[in-house]
């Protein structure tokens, strides 16, 4: 993208406006169509915003401008009026820290529209909730007091488009209050994943549509007819691979995985859970992201018979709920323990329902020889077949277990992991789930 060059389109645009505006001849007008000279900002290059028209691209440009030139604006309208003085018409607003202007919505008005009042109400229409700009959760106009315009307000672009367009590179949201949201990564491949046959081909229907989505959202026919996105759930018992399966699906096709805190979303106050899950789902509308929603019991349970006003409340957190998982149009995945403890509103909704068991004996022992280090060997005693065969664990706990014995078998001095020393780790996993040794 050639921000230079779009500045500086920018700057003789803005500087035939105010030509115009000073004018004395009334036959003088300025066309609004930004094409008619066959010239567009690169910007419209940009892959989420071809097809944008001028008059779009010039108000992204126009957003992106003070934060490459600080004065970018205050230097044009020094170049028309030396003298200075008042000049409302523009609009622009004075920042906190920024000490030059910063556009505002009458700014494009004035730009685009001049005095032309038809004009200046239809470019209303680009900061509505309609608009592709809010639907990228690109940019918005800050909210005023009151009875103020709207248009009064500052042009906010959000500070991942502006990583974005300015370098290139979409950034990964910081977790925080406002998006309790952490990146899920791993840098383990799908052959570490040992998992049944029939889990793994229901996860191909996953990549499937990961791979070919855009095909049939632009047919002209299916389009139409089916809602966008993906909704899977994910149940099994702990360790069994639901979220390193996340992990790898965001790793294969290059999205990134946010992996929902729902400690800072589930809030005992009235109406505070919805506003949690609005904030968490509107910075992720339209963007490419997958979503992970681990032991999602505790947001997606059952509702149940209304006997207080809690239990109301309760069920109208779950009705919000669906209506934002039906809107978010990426990957989203739930995870749980059990199938049983989602409510039937959403089984229903869903494109997948994916079971992880336990690994069988089989499974065990591919686990068990995926996890001995490098370093390190088995000592001749060792049976690892009898240990897969005798000792049901998760593919989480056998990884615990060989790294407890690793890090034994490097403080003794050793080299090789013993029997004793496995069947160490073994005894301190079941007694994590209060089980004993057999």
């Amino acid at each position: 993208m050639d921000i230079t060059g779009d500045l500086d389109y920018l700057k003789e645009i803005i500087s035939q406006r105010l030509k115009h505006y000073v004018s004395t001849d009334e036959n003088e007008n300025m066309s609004a169509d930004l094409k008619a000279d066959g010239r567009e900002f690169s910007i419209g290059n940009v892959r989420e915003l071809q097809g944008t028209s001028g008059a779009e691209q010039l108000i992204l440009v126009l957003s992106l401008a003070p934060h490459i030139i600080p004065n970018f604006f205050g230097s044009i309208i020094q170049e028309h009026f030396p003298q200075g003085g008042d000049f409302p018409e523009f609009g622009g607003v004075k920042g906190t820290n920024q000490r030059g202007m910063l556009p505002t919505g009458e700014t494009v008005q004035f730009i685009l529209a001049g005095s032309d009042v038809d004009k200046r109400i239809e470019i209303m229409n680009y900061f509505t909730q309609d608009h592709l700009f809010h639907k990228l959760g690109l940019l918005s106009l800050e909210k005023l007091k009151e009875g103020e315009p709207a248009m009064s307000g500052r042009i906010v672009m959000s500070p991942e488009w502006v990583e974005y367009l300015l370098t290139g590179e979409m950034p990964a949201i910081s977790f925080s209050q406002d998006f309790p949201a952490g990146i899920l990564e791993t840098k383990m491949n799908w052959e570490d994943l040992v998992i049944h046959s029939h889990t793994r081909d229901l996860l191909n229907d996953i990549k499937d549509w990961l791979a070919h989505r855009d095909k049939i959202y632009t047919d002209e026919i299916l389009s139409p007819k089916i809602r966008k996105g993906y909704r899977a759930l994910f149940f099994g018992p702990p360790g069994t691979g639901k979220t390193l399966t996340a992990s790898l699906l965001g790793k294969e096709f290059s999205k990134p995985v946010y992996r929902i805190d729902l400690s800072m979303v589930v809030s005992k106050y009235i109406g505070e859970t919805e506003k949690n899950l609005s904030r968490v789902f509107d910075k992720a509308m339209n963007k490419d992201w997958i979503l992970f929603f681990d032991e999602a019991d505790a947001l997606f349970t059952k509702r149940t018979g209304v006997q207080s006003s809690h239990d109301r409340y309760a069920n109208q957190e779950v009705s919000y709920l669906l209506q934002r998982v039906e809107e978010f149009t990426g990957l989203l995945i739930l995870a749980s323990n059990f199938k049983s403890n989602i409510d039937e509103a959403f089984v229903r909704r869903f494109n997948s329902i994916i079971h992880f068991p336990k690994p069988d004996a089989r499974e065990r022992l591919r686990i068990w020889q995926n996890c001995i280090p490098d370093k390190l060997k088995l000592s001749g005693d060792v049976q690892i077949e009898s240990i897969s065969n005798k000792y049901e664990l998760t593919g989480a706990m056998i990884v615990n277990v060989v790294q407890y014995a690793a890090i034994k078998t490097f403080a003794l001095g050793g080299n090789e992991m013993t029997t004793q020393l496995l069947l160490e780790g073994i005894r301190k996993e079941l007694h994590k789930e209060e089980k004993s040794m057999y």
